[in-house]
């Protein structure tokens, strides 16, 4: 006979896992691995009007649009959060977001500083509570310049705007509140699923 003097947890509500780190510092690899080995978490496919680079799908990679369809979704208030890097906007649509934390299926999403610095003072109140914010820290400059270096995809003064750009961003780390000295694939990882592990634990994310 159930003792009926306590509640027992309702469904969790998803969290919105976000991870933040320079180029080349493995944030996008750690969610796609996570979502490949866990049922419970899918990643969010940001929204860009950068040009595909090669190989990249859309839908898949990227959600690509031109810059007057990307402004025409701001306008119609379709992304939960937007901002311009490098030249171009990058943006969360709505859509990849809000249905699956109903569904309590955690979102993982890849997002520079100004990004996660949007969710944590946004509108909605749901939006703050289901956030974890994680960065990804690189234990040297040169590692920074070598994981740059390796990518492959950019030329060489691609990869200098993006060096500076990874030295600025390496400054906000203190304002996370997870914090991953890169080791190894392996390691971040194992890092990465324990904390999710122990946020899905939080008695909060139980109270329905």
């Amino acid at each position: 006979m159930v003792d009926e003097s306590y509640q027992l947890p309702a469904l969790r509500q998803g969290m919105l896992c976000v991870v933040s780190g320079p180029s080349g510092c493995g944030k996008t690899t750690l969610c796609h691995r996570m979502t490949a080995e866990d049922a419970h978490a899918q990643y969010a496919t940001s929204a860009t009007t950068r040009t595909p680079r090669g190989g990249e799908v859309d839908g898949q990679d990227y959600h690509f649009f031109s810059r007057e369809e990307f402004l025409a979704k701001v306008e119609a208030g379709e992304f939960l959060e937007y901002a311009e890097v490098h030249g171009n906007y990058y943006g969360t649509l709505k859509s990849e977001v809000f249905q699956r934390l109903d569904k309590g299926i955690d979102v993982l999403m890849d997002l520079d500083v100004q990004g996660v610095a949007a969710l944590r003072v946004h509108e909605d109140e749901a939006v703050r509570a289901a956030l974890v914010d994680i960065f990804i820290v690189l234990d040297s400059d040169e590692t920074l310049i070598s994981r740059l270096a390796t990518r492959g995809t950019e030329t060489d003064d691609q990869v200098q705007v993006r060096l500076r750009t990874a030295r600025d961003e390496m400054k906000a780390w203190p304002q996370y509140s997870y914090t991953i000295v890169s080791e190894d694939r392996d390691r971040d990882f194992a890092h990465f699923q324990a904390i999710i592990t122990a946020e899905r634990q939080r008695t909060a994310r139980m109270m329905g």
